[in-house]
């Protein structure tokens, strides 16, 4: 069997349109002759009959029927010695003008010409669609990945793939922006380039460094020296026939380069495909620059756990080493003070209740450190109980008094006309208020006051809850620090400065208690005047218990 000759040409259409009946003779003939189908019209309306049956390859009409709607190319024929005509022969689409009457091989020559620069570029879109098909998948993975090797990989492997390159490199340079991370790729049955083969680190940066600036991806024809749209020599791959070099970056400076390179043929590159890769090399800076920052986050938040656990482990050791003492210590206190057998006198008896009161202070301080050590207080069981709340605080009072005593400060409970019930965690809410009223104590000055006080109220939607208010006339806190005293371990800069005692859990743990039996508390606090602190607690059970 024999081939068929490569110069075959596809069937082609042509519709022909002139009002000269002797010139739309001649031009089809020419055409017919050339092997075109032809189909031939001599006004408007029939050329308009015949765009709407068929899709002819090309369009061969006289400028005063050149004024046509349809996707295939115009060759308008023109009268030279006419400027109108001239002027109205610019049909839409893709077209080109002739003189009339034309010459039958000019005709033919140019209506080919016409449909083979149709095809052409009809050709050239649907690869630049194909290329920016495959280009998103590749920016697709791009942010697909938070790994900086990933993303580095999904580059270089989607460029060699898209453009079918011998190598491609991509490698980053020292900065805080981004890891410095290098990845290649080959095409199968080469080998890796070896590391010599690629420009030196600093030519490579200072390559980028331009290119940025310049917003430019350059060719390099292979001889190391050879550059386009460049001023300055552009270092190739060794060994290879072309070379383009696209600069990554970010701001205003280059973060990396990408090398692509041809070993055994030339390569030019058109507009699109420079387009198309700077507009990847663009998703591939911003990814790794994420990427970068997530990682750095990452690893600081692993830090911070760490830190955290060896402070709970530290805590946690602490307490039982300070625990066992202390119960002996409140053992052997609690006999002293108690023996019948051998009384003591009045004075070391006072002495006795001193040392008693700061036995169970440290107590205190001891619990509320187990209490962190034990991850807060989510992991210990409530125990739900009806509770009078003004019967609680006036427990809470009484305790506290001695100490409020030796500080000589006041501490009043206003009476309560109706004491609220409400289902809580007796313990767990005398810690509450025991905290608050404890600290009101240690920041409120000799001759200070300490103001308790409780209502009961009800919202607008009808829920009803008990406030508690605790006020003291003490150096109070200011404005920038109020938001954090809550967190764990933290302590006012007054606090510290005048050396009050504490360990700055207090309010955290009393949050995390009343968080728990779905309620809320607030400080207000004005620096030098005094601190409100407020606590509201739901009164409805059935609140409370889905709380």
């Amino acid at each position: 069997m024999t081939a068929a000759p490569s110069d075959v040409r596809l069937p082609r259409t042509a519709v022909v349109a002139d009002p000269d009946a002797g010139r739309l003779a001649a031009n089809a003939q020419a055409l017919r002759n050339a092997g075109y189908t032809v189909l031939e019209a001599t006004d408007d309306p029939g050329l308009a009959g015949l765009l709407a049956a068929v899709e002819p390859s090309v369009i061969v009409a006289d400028a005063s029927l050149s004024s046509v709607r349809s996707k295939a190319p115009v060759l308008v024929m023109v009268d030279l010695d006419n400027p109108k005509e001239i002027a109205a022969a610019n049909p839409p689409g893709v077209h080109d003008c002739i003189t009339k009457p034309p010459a039958p091989k000019e005709l033919v020559h140019r209506a080919s010409a016409l449909i083979d620069q149709v095809r052409r570029r009809s050709a050239s879109r649907q690869e630049a669609e194909g290329l920016r098909e495959q280009l998103r998948e590749v920016s697709a993975a791009v942010r697909a990945t938070n790994d900086p090797q990933e993303i580095a990989n999904h580059v270089v492997s989607g460029f060699g793939r898209t453009f079918k390159a011998d190598h491609v490199v991509l490698a980053t340079f020292e900065d805080h922006r981004v890891p410095v991370i290098r990845a290649a790729w080959h095409r199968r049955g080469l080998a890796a380039l070896p590391p010599e083969a690629l420009p030196g680190e600093d030519t490579a940066r200072a390559t980028a460094d331009a290119l940025w600036a310049g917003t430019e991806t350059l060719s390099a024809d292979g001889t190391e020296t050879g550059s386009l749209a460049y001023d300055k020599p552009v270092s190739a791959i060794a060994g290879a026939a072309s070379t383009l070099a696209v600069p990554i970056g970010e701001g205003n400076s280059s973060l990396g380069i990408i090398w692509i390179a041809a070993m055994d043929r030339t390569r030019t590159w058109s507009s699109a495909e420079l387009g198309l890769i700077q507009h990847v090399a663009g998703n591939a800076a911003y990814g790794l620059i994420q990427s970068h920052l997530i990682s750095s986050q990452q690893q600081v938040v692993k830090q911070l756990r760490e830190l955290d656990k060896a402070k709970t482990d530290f805590l946690a050791t602490v307490n039982h080493e300070l625990r066992t003492p202390l119960t002996s210590i409140m053992a052997y206190l609690d006999m002293i003070q108690e023996s019948t057998e051998h009384p003591v006198s009045r004075e070391v008896h006072q002495m006795l209740d001193i040392v008693v009161r700061n036995t169970e202070r440290l107590r205190t301080l001891i619990e509320d450190m187990l209490s962190v050590s034990r991850g807060g207080l989510d992991t210990l069981e409530m125990h739900l109980a009806p509770v009078r709340l003004g019967r609680t605080l006036d427990l809470v009072a009484a305790a506290l008094r001695p100490l409020a005593t030796l500080q000589n400060v006041t501490i009043d409970v206003e009476p309560v006309p109706e004491d609220p019930e409400i289902l809580a965690d007796e313990v767990q809410l005398q810690q509450v208020f025991t905290n608050l009223v404890s600290n009101a104590i240690k920041f409120t000055p000799s001759g200070g006051r300490i103001a308790v006080g409780s209502e009961s109220h009800a919202t607008p939607d009808g829920s009803k809850w008990a406030t508690v208010r605790i006020s003291d006339t003490g150096i109070g806190i200011s404005s920038d620090e109020i938001n954090h005293v809550f967190t764990r371990f933290y302590r006012a800069s007054n606090a510290m400065n005048g050396a009050i005692p504490g360990t700055g859990l207090g309010l955290a743990i009393s949050k995390d208690i009343v968080d728990r039996h779905g309620g809320r508390i607030d400080v207000d606090s004005t620096l030098g005047t005094g601190t409100t602190v407020t606590v509201s607690l739901p009164l409805g059970t059935d609140r409370a218990l889905a709380n």
